[in-house]
């Protein structure tokens, strides 16, 4: 087991970077385009995203959770190693699943040209860069826990 929470905290750390990414630099840059231009890259980034290599990163891990949080409640496993499943069940993927991906399939039905876009678009960025850093926080402290539990 050891082995698999040393890999799992390797890729809760690498899908952790890619949202990393748009924290710290692709949020900041969209928001200095003209609105329906940070408004339509987002839209293609939200249509590309769900490439096989993608979701592998960013799912793959929760499978690897769910395995880890299963060993750890049948009193086998380490509670750091709970702890770490937990938080990455919950951050990267229960706020993907509940939080972002719901604002991006908002944001797919506004049209550049309507009325509304610019301050629907400045909503949006608001709303999902926030939830994405909590996926970035979660999801390393998540990594922490688990490359913890395995020393």
């Amino acid at each position: 087991m050891t082995e698999l929470t040393i890999a799992t905290a390797l890729a809760c750390m690498l899908a952790s970077g890619a949202l990393f990414a748009f924290s710290s630099f692709v949020m900041d840059a969209l928001g200095r385009l003209a609105p329906e231009h940070g408004l339509l890259t987002m839209q293609s980034i939200n249509l590309r995203a769900p490439t096989p290599v993608f979701m592998t990163a960013l799912f793959g891990p929760a499978l690897a959770c769910i395995v880890i949080a299963v060993d750890a409640l049948a009193g086998d496993g380490e509670p750091l190693a709970l702890a770490g499943a937990a938080l990455y069940l919950l951050g990267p993927v229960g706020t993907t699943m509940a939080g972002n991906v719901p604002l991006n399939d908002a944001l797919a039905r506004v049209e550049p040209a309507d009325a509304d876009a610019a301050a629907r678009w400045r909503d949006y960025a608001r709303r999902w860069t926030a939830l994405n850093h909590l996926r970035v926080a979660l999801g390393v402290a998540a990594a922490v826990l688990l490359a913890a539990a395995a020393v």
